[in-house]
């Protein structure tokens, strides 16, 4: 995703626009994209401010995002519980469908790893 140009251009195009210059000739004047400039003044006609609006959303980035003490709660209860189980226990306590890909995400996102088991030792009983 492109940064976000400053409102000082936007006002710029948005004036020059307004006082009869086309989009295309104002987009070339002040070197910025000409889809660009039709955005913004179509956003300046329909807002009447040339602020870009805010970047991301303000949801969660995944329903179990809002169940993160639950489920971190749950692996502390049970240190081996599978992915699995994560899954069919927030399907049934809460109604959510999710997959184990969506919970192994969850996870990684809030930084939560689990130590693997080691390695079983190699047979004591060598070729000969």
């Amino acid at each position: 995703m492109a940064r976000t140009l400053s409102n000082d251009l936007r006002k710029r195009v948005i004036e020059a626009v307004n006082g009869g210059m086309s989009r295309r000739a104002a987009a070339a004047k002040y070197d910025v994209g000409e889809a660009t400039a039709i955005r913004w003044v179509a956003r300046y006609r329909r807002t009447g401010s040339w602020e870009p609006d805010k970047r991301g959303s303000g949801a969660p980035r995944s329903p179990l995002d809002g169940l993160r003490t639950e489920i971190l709660a749950l692996v502390e209860e049970q240190a081996d519980i599978t992915l699995g189980e994560i899954v069919v226990h927030l399907h049934r306590a809460h109604g959510v469908e999710t997959s184990k890909s969506s919970v192994d995400r969850f996870f990684a996102r809030h930084g939560v790893t689990f130590k693997k088991r080691l390695r079983t030792p190699a047979s004591r009983n060598g070729p000969t």
